[in-house]
């Protein structure tokens, strides 16, 4: 009876660990499925929707006149797009400091663009296409400011972007005293309105952004600072929620045919980049 007993113990055990086997594969196969209806629905739908910030120019901007996106990540989106077959690019506005959160919060939206900087911390909360181009900062002050190197900030009130890897990076300068103040702002635009008024003596802000600034005015108020050399540079990517994996990997494989066939450079050359932000491999 002893061995009976010990017989149908082990039994049950076998039957359990089986049937904790299936519930595993079960739920693998389940959360696979979640993460295939993404991409699935985005076809089927012809739409693909995009949390991007109003007028992040260069990056990502809706044309006031013809009410259609443009930038640099706008016309990569829409390539992407095309070569998956999806017929419309919807946008759903969020500033550049929630574009990530909302991204996170909002099941309608796919995707995140705008010039966003693939760092370690981001990446805890999403995942990020292999990077499209890469960029570094740049201090800019009024044209006619007395402030012609770093040292002169010392005694400077800095203005950065909201959100941005900037913002760290000038609340690291005030904390060894190389300059007196940070001030953060909503949006380039504001950052550029704040120098240009004299509420701040200088800004922190993507290379990119301000190279685009300064060839679009033809009496630019802003100036670059004379010697400064950056000290940050990263790749920009498309940012996914964690689970879209198959999402994540038709971009990807995009991208990849996109930089074999010419097309993401010729994207970058017409937004005015050059080989400095040109990602080779």
């Amino acid at each position: 009876m002893k061995k009976i007993f010990i017989l149908i113990v082990i039994i049950n055990l076998i039957r359990t660990i089986i049937g904790c086997e299936i519930c595993n594969r079960g739920t693998t196969i389940a959360n696979n499925s979640i993460e295939k209806d993404r991409l699935e629905i985005i076809k089927e739908k012809g739409v693909i929707t995009v949390a991007g910030p109003p007028r992040e120019t260069p990056f990502f901007f809706k044309n006031s006149e013809t009410n259609e996106i443009n930038g640099i990540d706008a016309d990569i989106v829409t390539e992407i797009a095309r070569r998956l077959k999806i017929k419309e690019v919807e946008i759903k506005e969020a500033t550049f400091a929630n574009l990530l959160e909302k991204l996170n919060n909002d099941d309608s939206v796919d995707i995140a663009v705008g010039g966003i900087f693939i760092t370690p911390e981001r990446q805890k909360l999403v995942s990020f296409t292999r990077p499209l181009y890469k960029e570094t900062e740049a201090v800019i002050v009024p044209r006619f400011s007395k402030i012609n190197f770093m040292n002169d900030l010392k005694n400077s009130v800095v203005g950065v972007e909201k959100g941005t890897i900037f913002e760290d990076l000038a609340k690291k300068w005030k904390e060894n005293n190389a300059i007196k103040e940070v001030v953060v702002l909503e949006s380039t635009i504001e950052l550029f309105s704040a120098i240009s008024n004299g509420e701040i003596d200088a800004g922190l802000a993507d290379s990119i952004i301000v190279d685009y600034y300064l060839i679009k005015e033809k009496e630019p108020l802003l100036r670059l600072l004379k010697d400064y050399t950056p000290e940050l540079q990263g790749g920009i990517g498309i940012a996914v929620k964690k689970n879209d994996i198959f999402l994540l990997d038709a971009l990807n494989k995009t991208i990849n045919d996109m930089k074999a066939d010419g097309a993401l450079y010729s994207i970058l050359v017409e937004n005015g980049l050059d080989k400095n932000n040109i990602i080779e491999k």
